[in-house]
């Protein structure tokens, strides 16, 4: 894998490498890549096409109106709270 790919691959992923990050991680990508293009010589026109390794039926579960907790049992280990509601720390600047 060239450099450009690294370095285009690092910036999408916003992910900052030293030039040595860079070189060691273009080594490393070059057999997984290899590997890659090997897997796509395996003939799999035999095999349907799934999501999940075994079928899947009714996942969903019905929606039902069950009691639910009250507001002091849903705020009881709650480490901070005014008002009725939880304390978070502000998160957005």
């Amino acid at each position: 894998m060239s450099d450009f790919n690294i370095r285009y691959i690092s910036r999408l992923a916003r992910v900052a490498l030293t030039p040595d990050e860079e070189l060691r991680l273009g080594e490393q990508l070059g057999p997984i890549l290899g590997y890659i293009e090997k897997l796509k010589e395996v003939d799999v026109s035999g095999v349907e096409p799934t999501a999940h390794a075994f079928p899947l039926v009714n996942v969903v579960r019905e929606d039902r109106v069950t009691e639910s907790l009250s507001n002091e049992e849903a705020l009881q280990n709650a480490p901070s709270r005014s008002g009725g509601l939880f304390v978070v720390p502000k998160i957005v600047e």
